[in-house]
């Protein structure tokens, strides 16, 4: 595989971006708690909720909470462990 060669301004770019991935993964987390309020099929609940479990996988949230949400598959239950994340990032 070639080596890109980016520019000053791209690689601030980039890594600002993995700075941040915490951010992002609790910004994406908050969307699919509402979108998981919002969802009418269990198809699409289902959907939501894997993609709940890969935000949770990269904020390396522990196991025993992550199963415990994801066994639940309880909105409010995430909503609550998400308002108390994201109180300690504050």
């Amino acid at each position: 595989m070639a080596q890109r060669n980016y520019s000053a301004y791209q690689q601030k770019i980039i890594s600002n971006y993995y700075k941040n991935m915490d951010t992002i993964a609790l910004s994406r987390l908050q969307d699919l708690v509402g979108q998981l309020y919002l969802a009418n099929s269990s198809s699409q609940q289902d959907k939501l909720w894997k993609r709940a479990q890969k935000a949770m996988d990269q904020l390396k949230i522990p196991e025993n909470i992550k199963n415990h949400i994801l066994r639940q598959k309880n909105v409010e239950v995430l909503a609550k462990n998400l308002q108390e994340w994201l109180s300690h990032t504050s």
